[in-house]
Protein backbone atom coordinates (compact mmCIF):
# COMPACT_ATOMS: atom_id res chain seq x y z
CA UNK A 1 0.00 0.00 0.00
CA UNK A 2 2.86 2.83 1.01
CA UNK A 3 4.51 1.92 -2.49
CA UNK A 4 1.40 2.28 -4.07
CA UNK A 5 1.21 5.50 -2.60
CA UNK A 6 4.41 6.82 -2.94
CA UNK A 7 5.59 5.17 -6.60
CA UNK A 8 4.08 7.26 -9.66
CA UNK A 9 3.61 4.46 -12.00
CA UNK A 10 2.51 5.07 -15.98
CA UNK A 11 0.00 3.83 -17.36
CA UNK A 12 1.28 1.40 -19.21
CA UNK A 13 2.76 0.10 -16.05
CA UNK A 14 -0.44 -0.25 -14.53
CA UNK A 15 -2.30 -2.03 -17.13
CA UNK A 16 0.55 -4.96 -17.31
CA UNK A 17 0.48 -5.02 -13.57
CA UNK A 18 -3.45 -5.17 -13.49
CA UNK A 19 -3.37 -8.45 -16.13
CA UNK A 20 -0.73 -9.99 -13.68
CA UNK A 21 -3.00 -9.37 -10.48
CA UNK A 22 -6.17 -10.98 -12.86
CA UNK A 23 -3.69 -14.12 -13.24
CA UNK A 24 -2.82 -14.21 -9.63
CA UNK A 25 -6.74 -14.24 -8.46
CA UNK A 26 -7.50 -17.17 -10.70
CA UNK A 27 -4.20 -18.88 -9.53
CA UNK A 28 -5.56 -18.60 -6.00
CA UNK A 29 -9.30 -20.28 -6.67
CA UNK A 30 -7.41 -22.83 -9.14
CA UNK A 31 -5.06 -23.76 -5.61
CA UNK A 32 -8.33 -24.27 -3.38
CA UNK A 33 -9.74 -26.19 -6.06
CA UNK A 34 -6.88 -28.74 -6.06
CA UNK A 35 -6.56 -28.19 -2.08
CA UNK A 36 -10.05 -28.53 -0.64
CA UNK A 37 -11.65 -32.78 -0.58
CA UNK A 38 -15.15 -32.42 -2.08
CA UNK A 39 -16.17 -35.30 0.18
CA UNK A 40 -15.09 -33.62 3.22
CA UNK A 41 -17.41 -30.69 2.60
CA UNK A 42 -20.15 -33.16 2.22
CA UNK A 43 -19.27 -35.00 5.53
CA UNK A 44 -19.00 -32.25 7.19
CA UNK A 45 -22.80 -31.10 6.31
CA UNK A 46 -24.51 -33.54 8.35
CA UNK A 47 -24.13 -31.56 11.64
CA UNK A 48 -26.40 -29.04 10.32
CA UNK A 49 -27.09 -27.11 13.47
CA UNK A 50 -23.47 -25.99 13.26
CA UNK A 51 -23.29 -25.34 9.66
CA UNK A 52 -26.37 -23.38 9.84
CA UNK A 53 -24.94 -21.23 12.62
CA UNK A 54 -22.31 -20.25 10.93
CA UNK A 55 -23.81 -19.16 7.55
CA UNK A 56 -26.74 -17.50 9.42
CA UNK A 57 -23.48 -15.42 10.92
CA UNK A 58 -21.70 -14.63 8.12
CA UNK A 59 -24.63 -13.87 5.74
CA UNK A 60 -27.15 -12.37 8.00
CA UNK A 61 -26.17 -11.33 11.08
CA UNK A 62 -22.55 -10.11 10.15
CA UNK A 63 -24.36 -8.26 6.84
CA UNK A 64 -26.97 -5.99 8.83
CA UNK A 65 -24.52 -5.32 11.89
CA UNK A 66 -22.32 -4.13 9.33
CA UNK A 67 -24.55 -2.54 6.97
CA UNK A 68 -26.12 -0.28 10.33
CA UNK A 69 -22.54 0.78 11.21
CA UNK A 70 -21.13 1.48 7.78
CA UNK A 71 -24.60 3.89 6.84
CA UNK A 72 -24.04 5.45 10.71
CA UNK A 73 -20.43 6.36 10.26
CA UNK A 74 -20.33 7.23 6.47
CA UNK A 75 -20.57 10.91 7.38
CA UNK A 76 -17.30 10.21 9.41
CA UNK A 77 -15.25 8.05 7.61
CA UNK A 78 -16.37 8.94 3.90
CA UNK A 79 -18.16 7.32 0.92
CA UNK A 80 -15.54 5.14 -0.51
CA UNK A 81 -14.52 3.54 2.85
CA UNK A 82 -17.89 3.14 4.37
CA UNK A 83 -18.64 1.14 0.87
CA UNK A 84 -15.66 -0.77 2.09
CA UNK A 85 -17.09 -1.58 5.16
CA UNK A 86 -20.15 -2.45 3.49
CA UNK A 87 -18.37 -4.74 1.04
CA UNK A 88 -16.42 -6.31 3.86
CA UNK A 89 -19.83 -7.25 6.01
CA UNK A 90 -20.81 -9.37 2.73
CA UNK A 91 -17.89 -11.56 2.28
CA UNK A 92 -17.30 -15.50 3.38
CA UNK A 93 -15.23 -16.41 6.56
CA UNK A 94 -11.75 -17.25 6.26
CA UNK A 95 -10.48 -20.86 5.96
CA UNK A 96 -6.84 -20.95 6.92
CA UNK A 97 -6.82 -18.69 10.09
CA UNK A 98 -10.43 -20.14 11.42
CA UNK A 99 -9.23 -23.55 10.95
CA UNK A 100 -6.08 -22.44 13.07
CA UNK A 101 -7.68 -21.05 15.70
CA UNK A 102 -9.85 -23.68 16.51
CA UNK A 103 -6.95 -26.02 16.60
CA UNK A 104 -5.27 -23.82 18.91
CA UNK A 105 -8.20 -23.19 21.02
CA UNK A 106 -9.18 -27.23 20.83
CA UNK A 107 -12.10 -27.22 19.46
CA UNK A 108 -13.89 -29.34 16.61
CA UNK A 109 -11.21 -29.11 13.92
CA UNK A 110 -13.01 -30.95 11.35
CA UNK A 111 -16.52 -28.70 11.87
CA UNK A 112 -13.81 -25.96 11.07
CA UNK A 113 -12.75 -26.87 8.14
CA UNK A 114 -15.78 -27.62 6.65
CA UNK A 115 -18.05 -24.65 7.91
CA UNK A 116 -14.94 -22.25 6.33
CA UNK A 117 -14.89 -24.17 2.91
CA UNK A 118 -18.81 -24.15 2.61
CA UNK A 119 -18.33 -20.71 3.56
CA UNK A 120 -15.79 -20.02 1.26
CA UNK A 121 -17.56 -21.89 -1.85
CA UNK A 122 -21.09 -20.51 -1.01
CA UNK A 123 -19.22 -17.05 -1.28
CA UNK A 124 -18.20 -17.38 -4.62
CA UNK A 125 -21.89 -17.37 -5.48
CA UNK A 126 -23.52 -15.56 -2.32
CA UNK A 127 -21.08 -12.47 -2.51
CA UNK A 128 -21.10 -11.21 -5.89
CA UNK A 129 -24.91 -11.74 -5.56
CA UNK A 130 -25.32 -9.69 -2.74
CA UNK A 131 -23.08 -7.17 -4.22
CA UNK A 132 -25.18 -6.53 -7.14
CA UNK A 133 -28.18 -6.55 -5.15
CA UNK A 134 -27.49 -4.15 -2.31
CA UNK A 135 -24.48 -2.12 -3.29
CA UNK A 136 -24.93 0.25 -6.09
CA UNK A 137 -21.87 0.82 -7.63
CA UNK A 138 -20.12 1.95 -10.54
CA UNK A 139 -18.51 -0.56 -12.16
CA UNK A 140 -20.42 -3.39 -10.14
CA UNK A 141 -23.06 -4.45 -12.57
CA UNK A 142 -24.29 -8.17 -13.86
CA UNK A 143 -21.12 -7.74 -16.20
CA UNK A 144 -19.18 -8.27 -13.11
CA UNK A 145 -20.89 -11.85 -12.66
CA UNK A 146 -19.17 -12.66 -15.88
CA UNK A 147 -15.79 -11.57 -14.78
CA UNK A 148 -16.90 -13.35 -10.90
CA UNK A 149 -17.29 -16.55 -13.38
CA UNK A 150 -14.17 -16.69 -15.34
CA UNK A 151 -11.68 -15.61 -13.23
CA UNK A 152 -12.73 -17.30 -9.69
CA UNK A 153 -15.55 -19.92 -10.01
CA UNK A 154 -13.92 -21.36 -13.65
CA UNK A 155 -10.60 -21.68 -11.66
CA UNK A 156 -12.22 -23.31 -9.08
CA UNK A 157 -13.90 -25.74 -10.91
CA UNK A 158 -10.95 -26.89 -12.97
CA UNK A 159 -9.10 -27.59 -9.68
CA UNK A 160 -11.76 -29.97 -8.43
CA UNK A 161 -11.67 -31.50 -11.15
CA UNK A 162 -7.61 -32.16 -10.79
CA UNK A 163 -8.14 -32.74 -6.95
CA UNK A 164 -8.32 -36.73 -7.08
CA UNK A 165 -4.63 -36.34 -9.04
CA UNK A 166 -2.86 -33.78 -7.29
CA UNK A 167 -5.27 -33.01 -3.52
CA UNK A 168 -2.62 -34.81 -1.95
CA UNK A 169 0.33 -32.90 -2.60
CA UNK A 170 -1.33 -29.52 -2.05
CA UNK A 171 -2.77 -30.43 1.15
CA UNK A 172 1.02 -31.62 2.01
CA UNK A 173 2.46 -28.31 1.29
CA UNK A 174 0.27 -25.30 2.70
CA UNK A 175 3.17 -23.08 2.55
CA UNK A 176 2.78 -23.14 -0.98
CA UNK A 177 -1.26 -22.14 -0.60
CA UNK A 178 -0.18 -19.44 1.77
CA UNK A 179 2.51 -18.00 -0.21
CA UNK A 180 -0.31 -18.03 -3.44
CA UNK A 181 -2.44 -16.05 -0.70
CA UNK A 182 -0.09 -13.71 0.06
CA UNK A 183 1.58 -12.89 -3.46
CA UNK A 184 -2.00 -12.37 -4.79
CA UNK A 185 -2.95 -10.20 -2.30
CA UNK A 186 0.10 -8.24 -2.34
CA UNK A 187 -0.42 -7.80 -6.15
CA UNK A 188 -3.82 -7.19 -6.13
CA UNK A 189 -3.46 -4.21 -3.33
CA UNK A 190 -0.17 -2.74 -5.09
CA UNK A 191 -2.19 -2.53 -8.55
CA UNK A 192 -5.18 -1.39 -6.98
CA UNK A 193 -3.61 1.48 -4.85
CA UNK A 194 -1.31 2.63 -7.94
CA UNK A 195 -4.32 3.04 -9.93
CA UNK A 196 -6.32 4.70 -6.98
CA UNK A 197 -2.84 7.27 -6.54
CA UNK A 198 -3.31 8.33 -10.14
CA UNK A 199 -7.16 9.32 -10.20
CA UNK A 200 -6.51 11.05 -7.19
CA UNK A 201 -8.74 8.77 -4.82
CA UNK A 202 -7.24 9.87 -1.63
CA UNK A 203 -7.38 13.31 -1.61
CA UNK A 204 -9.48 14.47 2.27
CA UNK A 205 -8.18 10.78 3.69
CA UNK A 206 -6.30 11.67 7.17
CA UNK A 207 -5.16 9.94 9.57
CA UNK A 208 -8.39 10.25 11.80
CA UNK A 209 -10.04 8.81 8.63
CA UNK A 210 -8.18 5.50 9.74
CA UNK A 211 -8.90 5.69 13.12
CA UNK A 212 -12.36 6.02 12.63
CA UNK A 213 -12.05 2.87 10.19
CA UNK A 214 -9.71 0.94 13.13
CA UNK A 215 -12.53 1.86 15.48
CA UNK A 216 -15.17 0.60 13.51
CA UNK A 217 -13.80 -2.52 12.86
CA UNK A 218 -13.03 -2.64 16.40
CA UNK A 219 -16.75 -2.59 17.71
CA UNK A 220 -18.07 -4.53 14.69
CA UNK A 221 -15.54 -7.64 15.91
CA UNK A 222 -16.83 -7.07 19.24
CA UNK A 223 -20.22 -7.55 18.50
CA UNK A 224 -19.89 -10.54 16.11
CA UNK A 225 -17.70 -12.30 18.96
CA UNK A 226 -20.33 -11.82 21.57
CA UNK A 227 -23.03 -12.69 19.40
CA UNK A 228 -21.30 -16.02 17.76
CA UNK A 229 -20.84 -17.05 21.26
CA UNK A 230 -24.06 -16.20 22.82
CA UNK A 231 -25.72 -18.13 19.97
CA UNK A 232 -23.59 -21.38 20.72
CA UNK A 233 -24.50 -21.45 24.19
CA UNK A 234 -28.27 -20.77 23.42
CA UNK A 235 -28.36 -24.04 21.12
CA UNK A 236 -26.95 -26.29 23.78
CA UNK A 237 -23.72 -26.88 22.23
CA UNK A 238 -20.39 -27.97 23.61
CA UNK A 239 -18.00 -25.88 23.87
CA UNK A 240 -15.82 -27.32 21.09
CA UNK A 241 -18.45 -26.45 18.56
CA UNK A 242 -19.20 -23.57 20.21
CA UNK A 243 -15.44 -22.37 19.56
CA UNK A 244 -16.35 -23.61 15.50
CA UNK A 245 -19.27 -20.78 15.53
CA UNK A 246 -17.20 -18.23 17.08
CA UNK A 247 -13.98 -18.51 14.90
CA UNK A 248 -15.94 -18.84 11.69
CA UNK A 249 -19.16 -17.08 12.41
CA UNK A 250 -16.83 -13.96 13.32
CA UNK A 251 -14.41 -13.88 10.62
CA UNK A 252 -13.97 -12.45 7.14
CA UNK A 253 -11.47 -13.77 4.43
CA UNK A 254 -8.78 -10.99 2.99
CA UNK A 255 -7.76 -13.97 0.50
CA UNK A 256 -10.92 -14.21 -1.06
CA UNK A 257 -12.21 -10.43 -0.43
CA UNK A 258 -9.40 -9.06 -2.35
CA UNK A 259 -9.50 -10.82 -5.49
CA UNK A 260 -13.27 -10.89 -5.56
CA UNK A 261 -13.34 -7.21 -5.42
CA UNK A 262 -11.20 -6.96 -7.90
CA UNK A 263 -13.07 -8.77 -10.31
CA UNK A 264 -16.64 -6.80 -9.38
CA UNK A 265 -15.29 -3.12 -9.19
CA UNK A 266 -13.53 -0.95 -11.39
CA UNK A 267 -9.67 -0.86 -10.53
CA UNK A 268 -9.70 2.75 -8.63
CA UNK A 269 -12.50 1.49 -6.54
CA UNK A 270 -10.91 -1.28 -5.38
CA UNK A 271 -7.69 0.45 -3.19
CA UNK A 272 -10.24 2.56 -0.86
CA UNK A 273 -12.72 -0.01 -0.49
CA UNK A 274 -10.05 -2.81 0.06
CA UNK A 275 -8.83 -0.91 3.09
CA UNK A 276 -11.42 -1.94 5.64
CA UNK A 277 -10.91 -5.44 4.88
CA UNK A 278 -7.22 -5.57 5.11
CA UNK A 279 -7.55 -3.76 8.73
CA UNK A 280 -10.50 -5.91 10.12
CA UNK A 281 -8.66 -8.81 8.58
CA UNK A 282 -5.42 -7.92 10.89
CA UNK A 283 -7.08 -6.93 14.45
CA UNK A 284 -9.67 -10.58 13.96
CA UNK A 285 -6.34 -12.56 13.99
CA UNK A 286 -4.85 -10.55 17.18
CA UNK A 287 -7.59 -11.02 19.17
CA UNK A 288 -8.59 -14.24 17.86
CA UNK A 289 -5.20 -15.60 18.54
CA UNK A 290 -5.53 -14.74 22.54
CA UNK A 291 -9.21 -15.75 22.51
CA UNK A 292 -8.03 -19.61 21.23
CA UNK A 293 -5.05 -19.30 23.85
CA UNK A 294 -7.04 -18.50 27.01
CA UNK A 295 -10.15 -21.13 25.94
CA UNK A 296 -7.19 -23.67 25.30
CA UNK A 297 -6.58 -23.24 29.15
CA UNK A 298 -9.32 -25.14 30.07
CA UNK A 299 -7.73 -28.16 29.64
CA UNK A 300 -4.84 -27.60 31.89
CA UNK A 301 -7.32 -25.78 34.47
Amino acid sequence: MIAGLLIPAPSALRAHLGTVSDLAVACVFLVYGMRLRTRDVLAGLRNIRLQGLVFLCTYLIFPLLGFALGHLVAPVVGPAFALGFLYLALLPSTIQSSVTMVSIARGNVAAAVTSATVSNIAGIFLTPLLVLLFLHVEGASAGSINSVLLKLLLPFVIGQCLQPWVGTWFRAHPRLVRTVDNTSIILIVLSSVLNATAEGAWAGVTVWTILGLLALCCVLLAAMLSITWWLGGLARMRVEDRIVVLMCGSKKSLATGLPMAKALFAPATVAPLSVPVVIFHQLQIFVCAILARRLARRHSN
